[in-house]
């Protein structure tokens, strides 16, 4: 989500925008609560669910100097913090438009 725009001092726009980072265990993992969520699911009457994956997501809303910006810190965050590279991925979304 696009939440605005100002301009610096010497004219340069900052943009601030909202990126999602969504964290899911590797396909490799086991996932015993998305196990036990699929049961539970399947008890109440939905027959038709065959699997479920439990993940994170995370909002950050960010100043940077382009939406391009965005997605390289909103990366860089989850390399570093977000997400366990052993045993999760991660795909960030960036929205911002003018």
């Amino acid at each position: 989500m696009w939440l605005g725009s100002r301009t610096k001092n010497n004219g340069s726009r900052i943009w601030i925008v909202k990126a999602r980072v969504f964290v899911m265990l590797k396909p490799s993992v086991l996932d015993p609560q998305g196990k036990t969520i699929s049961a539970a699911l399947n008890t109440l009457g939905y027959e038709t669910v065959r699997d479920v994956r439990q993940g994170k997501c995370f909002e950050l809303d960010l100043e940077v100097e382009s939406p391009e910006e965005a997605k390289i810190v909103a990366a860089e965050v989850a390399d570093k913090l977000l997400a366990n590279p052993v045993i999760e991925t991660y795909r960030v979304e960036v929205y911002a438009s003018e």
